[in-house]
Formats: C-alpha cells, structure tokens, sequence
C-alpha cells in the first residue's frame, strides 16, 4: 500500500467559501473523503496550515518516510525561499498542485519557488489536480 500526503498551504482551509469562481464551492473535507474512497489501496493523508513553519515541519516529519508528496503551497509557492528549500532537503517525491491555472492569473504567480525541486507541476484542472497527482505516483 503506498502512502502519500497531501499538504495544503494558506487559506486552502476555506475552500468553497472563498473566490469560488477561481477554486469552486466545495470544501476540501469533502473532496478529500471522496478521494479516499476512490483510492482505497493507497493510505491516503492530509494536512493543511496557514503557517509557513508548520508546513515545513510537515515536510521534514515526512519527507523522509512516505512514499509521495502532494503539495500545494498556495501563495508560499511563489514567495518562500524555506519551503523551496524543505522540498529539496528531503527525499520523498514530491508534486507540486494547483487548483487554479497560476500561469492565467497574476505575473507574481507564474513563478514557483519550489518547482526546480519537485518531480512535477500540476495545474489548472480544479480540485482534479490533486487525483492526477495522486495517480502520478500509483
């Protein structure tokens, strides 16, 4: 069974309520149990913070033990030196995910900080960006 995490940055935890025309309107909890679901043969984790030290001690917690990363580092991704740095200090994989597609929005968002380290990118495709990460690994 393989085992993977996924770990969500800054106001992912309001997922359905906020800016719904670029992230949709459900929740995260909700689509997480239905990923669970259909994936029964992975053991399947998440976590989510708003604190840029509490997501890189997720990342050192597991980097080490689990067999893949999903993260999605939300506006960090673009601004933090420390969890680009996270992601290349430890040796499980890890994909980096976007709901929306950050090369249609804003400059500042066309610039990932921890993409050189990660094994891919994925964005664009909705809360779906986090199943094809999830069978990027399978």
């Amino acid at each position: 069974m393989i085992k993977l995490i996924i770990i969500n940055g800054p106001n992912l935890n309001l997922l359905g309520i906020r800016e719904t025309e670029i992230y949709g309107h459900k929740s995260f909890d909700s689509y997480f149990e239905n990923l669970s679901f259909k994936f029964p043969d992975s053991k399947l984790e998440f976590y989510q913070s708003n604190s840029e030290g509490k997501l890189i001690d997720k990342l050192h917690e597991v980097g080490f033990s689990y067999d893949g990363i999903i993260l999605n580092a939300a506006a960090y991704t673009h601004t933090s030196l420390a969890i680009a740095d996270a992601v290349k200090a430890i040796k499980t994989p890890v994909i980096e995910v976007h709901i929306s597609n950050i090369f249609k929005r804003e400059d500042l968002r066309h610039i990932s900080l921890i993409a050189p380290y990660c094994s891919g990118n994925i964005s664009g495709f909705g809360l779906k960006s986090y199943e094809l990460a999830i069978r990027s690994f399978l």
